[in-house]
């Protein structure tokens, strides 16, 4: 609640520029929780409205989404021509450990692309999976923007609208991102389930003929 109180302070002075900035720095490992920031953007538009500074809505939308994925490419292209060496960086020590480091390039090496759309859901692994996604040379820097970016599409502008429609409930607000982030996961769960069954139902049908 203190670090949301704070990112509308800094966003009502400053508002697009600012947002974009703590985004960037937020993919960068900057302990700032990147939906707390995105939500902070659509508050201050909910804010702002019928007053002579207003702050545009479907514009913070775009201006959050730039601002996730350039962070998150920056940090995957770190990870990508530095290789295990990223892990050294000042900043970057406190997000991957060497515990998590061996389990999630497991992971990545297994799962491929697939586990870069699922982590812009799981927000503290998120950071970790893109640096050793990068270093594992599996996916390319399109790719990458493209698995992210589709992520993004979804998370970011229910965010942001949360932020913007419940921006006078700024109490209830960090419960609601948690509602918001476990919907949205379990949607997204359901439906590659629902694929799955319809993969494997197909395949079936195929042999049996």
């Amino acid at each position: 609640m203190v670090v949301l109180t704070h990112l509308i302070s800094i966003f009502a002075q400053y508002d697009y520029i600012a947002v974009f900035c703590v985004l960037i720095a937020c993919g960068l490992g900057v302990p700032i929780p990147e939906d707390i920031a995105i939500v902070a953007g659509g508050i201050i538009c909910g804010l702002s409205v019928g007053t002579p500074y207003a702050v545009n809505v479907n514009l913070m939308i775009v201006v959050s989404l730039s601002g996730v994925l350039i962070g998150d490419g920056i940090i995957f292209t770190l990870g990508r021509y530095l290789g295990s060496r990223v892990t050294r960086l000042p900043g970057l020590k406190h997000i991957i450990t060497p515990e998590n480091y061996a389990k999630i390039q497991e992971k990545a090496h297994k799962h491929g692309d697939k586990i870069l759309f699922v982590a812009r859901f799981l927000p503290g692994l998120r950071a970790p999976i893109f640096i050793i996604s990068g270093i594992s040379h599996r996916v390319s820097l399109l790719k990458f923007i493209v698995m992210d970016g589709a992520a993004a599409l979804i998370s970011v502008p229910a965010l942001v609208y949360l932020g913007y429609y419940f921006a006078y409930d700024i109490g209830d607000v960090i419960g609601y991102v948690r509602k918001c982030e476990h919907f949205i996961f379990g949607v997204i769960l359901i439906s590659v389930m629902a694929f799955l069954v319809y993969k494997y139902i197909k395949n079936r049908l195929k042999i049996k003929k």
